[in-house]
């Protein structure tokens, strides 16, 4: 009799529970829904509020039904975090959080992710949780931080020590896990190791620099096989065919987010603002007189190619965010004000509610895989487009706040 009491009183707690986090979130989504987004607002705030509207819950961003553990949410609420230390608005703390909550479980398992996949796309989304750590102390986030942790750890590596892309893509270094990887890593690291293995962060650069770079352009390549096995591979060098300006912008965002964990006096914090100068000043000499980056970033003139608002976002802020923390000369903070006028006058257009769509974007590409992609011209030129999609929205709202705008 005790015990049947007991059950009825544990099931009505959790019925309410329920209905408490229901109400909650039908709540926020109902706040999201009713967002003003007013003319004279910043490109940062402007940008934000149109995602949070049209994506009431964060983790519907990219169009998913239910919530999914993945690098294109983990970036544009990078953007927004980083957004709500310069404009506290609660409103952006409470969308970055219920998608932190929707995935991370009270064991700190994270719904959706698969460790034995040894997927790097899906570290990134990590570095949600060190701030949601800090300001709550619960254990189930620092568990979460752990199990990423873990990944890295055990991530399969080339040879020469680089971490694969993923599983699937064995022996392959791809400029994208650069930034997926790394700045977790380098964050983890100064917050809960004291710093102790910044050396293997460095190195994920070194080997991606060394191989797969072209000595031509100073220009990266998109992916590097080291087993020079995969079709798509050059039978000297492991490279793919073509630079794609979504990859190098993967790789600029990653060596700029990176050097904030490196201290000056790190032995490899020079070396990393090295490669950064190198691939900026190589970049520079392809920016279009719109301020604008091609999908193909050495092809500009050649058909089918056209301006790309993912790779151009990602380059202004990277240029920005250089010049700021000193890393770069003043002359690229002129170079990225111009290639924010690029998309705010070309491939921007204001909605009828105030909000903004930001156009010609990179829908996806990648290397291999079903059905299979050879990295050729005709291949990136011809990949979907998408509005909004969220790898140029997000760097769209880091550039603004480099810039101020």
């Amino acid at each position: 009799m005790i015990n049947n009491k007991k059950n009825i009183l544990v099931s009505v707690l959790l019925i309410c529970l329920m209905v408490f986090t229901n109400s909650k979130l039908i709540a926020q989504e109902q706040v999201n829904k009713d967002i003003v987004i007013a003319k004279d607002l910043k490109w940062s705030d402007k940008m934000t509020l149109t995602l949070m509207k049209r994506h009431p819950e964060a983790y519907r961003i990219d169009d998913s039904k239910t919530p999914k553990w993945d690098y294109v949410h983990g970036l544009v609420l990078h953007g927004i975090e980083e957004l709500y230390k310069k404009n506290p608005d609660p409103r952006y703390k409470a969308y970055v959080r219920g998608y932190v909550d929707a995935l991370v479980q009270e064991d700190g398992t994270i719904n959706t992710y698969e460790l034995d996949k040894y997927n790097i796309d899906l570290v990134v989304p990590g570095r949600l949780l060190f701030d949601v750590y800090a300001t709550t102390k619960e254990e189930k986030y620092l568990k979460a931080l752990q199990l990423l942790r873990k990944q890295l750890s055990e991530q399969p590596r080339t040879k020469s020590g680089g971490f694969w892309h993923k599983q699937i893509y064995p022996n392959q270094m791809w400029l994208d896990g650069l930034y997926m990887g790394e700045p977790f890593y380098a964050q983890y690291m100064v917050t809960f190791e004291d710093g102790k293995n910044l050396d293997d962060v460095a190195k994920q650069f070194e080997q991606i620099q060394l191989h797969a770079t072209d000595p031509k352009t100073g220009l990266l390549y998109h992916g590097w096989d080291e087993s020079k096995e995969m079709p798509w591979a050059n039978k000297e060098t492991g490279n793919s065919p073509n630079f794609w300006s979504r990859a190098l912008g993967w790789y600029a965002m990653a060596l700029v987010d990176v050097l904030d964990y490196f201290p000056k006096e790190h032995p490899k914090q020079k070396e990393l603002v090295k490669y950064l100068n190198a691939v900026s000043a190589s970049l520079a000499k392809y920016q279009d007189q719109s301020g604008l980056w091609y999908q193909v970033t050495d092809k500009g003139g050649k058909e089918g190619n056209y301006l790309e608002a993912s790779g151009s976002s990602m380059f202004a802020y990277a240029f920005a965010k250089g010049v700021n923390k000193g890393y770069l000369p003043a002359k690229y903070k002129k170079l990225a004000n111009k290639a924010f006028d690029g998309l705010t006058q070309q491939l921007i257009k204001t909605d009828a509610d105030g909000g903004i769509t930001l156009t010609q974007a990179c829908q996806v590409a990648g290397l291999g895989g079903k059905p299979y992609r050879d990295g050729s011209y005709e291949y990136y030129v011809n990949e979907k487009k998408k509005d909004n999609d969220p790898k140029a929205t997000g760097p769209f709202i880091l550039a603004a706040l480099e810039l101020n705008r």
